[in-house]
């Protein structure tokens, strides 16, 4: 007796086992019903044929112009009514879980002395495309028997928010949209319509954006009045050609001023300058822009001109180092541990900043009086509070853009050669020069393609430290900037990155 209900109970677990295990494969499924009816009388149309987009199953509608769709994989359909005499519709709709999904249809006659437009053929992108850029450039194609002027209409849904924006195209068949989400799945249709006729829709097709795009710089645009921070990479695959403005990603909000990115490879956070509440205070967030957080609160960070102030991420990115006037203050990325470091001897200004990599008592600074000039640069120690290496000072002009290599053998500084100093703080040929710490040479200026009339500015190392990235800007004010990068010992051109683009940061 035993044996037999020791041999029940192992029948019954398989049999709940192989139960368990159906049920991982389980499709949902919902209903879709409707009605088509003549758009003019309201007559029920009979035997119009009923398909969906993707292919579910086809029917036929009753004498009473109904129809049923059962047991229909839950998805995002187009379904098309058809029936001859009349012009076929199409209508939106998403099938979900266990309800049913209710579409009517209007069709009109179809006009015998003017046919109308074909269905628009959605080319690009392919129906089911995913790590699409945050940029698509949509192509179809539509024709006509009369060859009539028609125009289009763009429908893009976003399948997160379910946003939907609608794009008039005019007669053109291509047509790009921007600032796409990361990640999201849209949906996109076409509607063609020779004012004649009534408009005939494609079916709808799909796509997904790029995840998170590996976008090792970072830097800023102005849009709608305030400073933007972006994120963008360089295009590889062109052979040698770079094409500029590759994978442009929106971080922060046009709505408020964010500037000056710093970026921690190591915290996976990027730091930056943002006004609020009448001063400039550092914030940090996530690579992709979201989790925004306040890090100073005690002291913000000012000085001379909030644009020309600098900060840096310090101690493994363990504490940010920022000015404050003449002093130079530490904090945590989480807010804790703000501590003085340094103060200037003679109460000039503190207005930048940088660490190297591998000796955490020795700051890079860059001094200015009140008016942006008086500039000094040199390294100092923090304990004790010591000036070591002077690199530039007694010099007209104005002067910045300073970066220390990771060994602190070399600094990288921007100087205006013309030693213009103006009460507008105007710059009229400011170049890159490169210093070698210890050593009696004189410091080299770059050989860029820098001409007559133009600044290079915002310098810094690249991650291998084999070249630099900057800001290149015509001298007369309201002029368009752009990011360049520059390798030493190399002959090719500098290479452009990003237009209308400033403030870079490279890790």
């Amino acid at each position: 007796m035993k044996k037999y209900i020791t041999f029940i109970c192992a029948i019954a677990f398989i049999f709940f086992w192989s139960c368990s295990e159906d049920t991982l494969d389980v499709v949902l499924k919902g209903n879709i019903t409707g009605k088509v009816v003549d758009k003019v009388s309201g007559e029920a149309l009979k035997n119009a044929k009923i398909t969906t987009n993707p292919a579910s199953t086809t029917v036929f509608t009753d004498s009473l112009g109904k129809f049923t769709m059962n047991n229909v994989v839950v998805d995002d359909y187009s379904v098309q009514a058809e029936i001859a005499g009349y012009s076929t519709g199409f209508e939106s709709i998403a099938v979900t879980e266990d309800n049913t999904s209710v579409v009517s249809f209007e069709l009109t006659v179809s006009n015998t002395d003017n046919l109308p437009p074909s269905t628009p053929i959605l080319v690009s992108p392919e129906d089911g495309s995913e790590e699409l850029p945050l940029e698509v450039t949509f192509i179809w194609q539509a024709s006509d028997p009369e060859n009539d002027d028609l125009s289009y209409t763009l429908d893009l849904r976003n399948g997160t928010t379910d946003e939907m924006q609608v794009f008039e195209v005019a007669s053109d068949t291509t047509f790009t949209v921007e600032n796409l989400q990361l990640a999201t799945k849209y949906f996109w249709q076409v509607t063609v319509t020779d004012d004649t006729n009534d408009p005939v829709s494609s079916i709808i097709s799909e796509f997904k954006t790029l995840t998170l795009p590996d976008n090792p710089y970072l830097f800023v645009k102005e849009k709608s009045g305030n400073l933007v921070i972006y994120s963008g990479a360089q295009d590889t695959i062109t052979g040698g050609n770079t094409v500029p403005d590759f994978n442009v990603l929106q971080l922060t909000s046009e709505n408020t001023n964010s500037f000056k990115p710093r970026k921690s490879n190591i915290l996976n956070r990027i730091a930056f300058l943002r006004n609020s509440g009448g001063n400039t205070h550092i914030f940090t967030m996530n690579f992709d822009g979201t989790d925004i957080r306040q890090v100073t609160s005690q002291k913000p960070v000012a000085g001379f001109r909030t644009e020309e102030l600098e900060f840096t991420w310090a101690q493994n990115d363990s504490k940010i180092y920022y000015p404050y006037f003449d002093k130079l203050y530490s904090i945590n990325p989480d807010g804790s541990g703000f501590k003085l470091e340094y103060t200037t001897s003679d109460g000039s200004f503190i207005s930048e900043v940088a660490v190297p990599e591998f000796d955490d008592n020795l700051v890079l600074l860059k001094t200015n009086n009140s008016s942006g000039y008086g500039v000094r640069i040199y390294t100092a120690t923090l304990s004790p509070d010591s000036e070591v290496d002077i690199i530039l000072e007694n010099v007209a002009g104005a002067a910045g853009g300073i970066d220390i290599s990771s060994n602190a053998g070399e600094v990288l500084y921007t100087l205006d050669k013309s030693g213009d100093q103006n009460t507008s703080y105007r710059i009229s040929e400011s170049r890159i020069f490169i210093f070698t710490l210890g050593s009696l040479d004189p410091p080299l200026e770059l050989d860029t393609d820098v001409v007559a009339g133009e600044n290079d500015l915002d310098v810094k190392f690249s991650p291998s430290e084999g070249g630099v990235i900057f800001t290149r800007v015509k001298s007369n004010f309201g002029a368009i900037p752009a990011i360049y990068s520059y390798e030493f010992g190399q002959t090719q051109e500098d290479e452009l990155l990003f237009t209308n683009s400033f403030m870079p940061d490279w890790e």
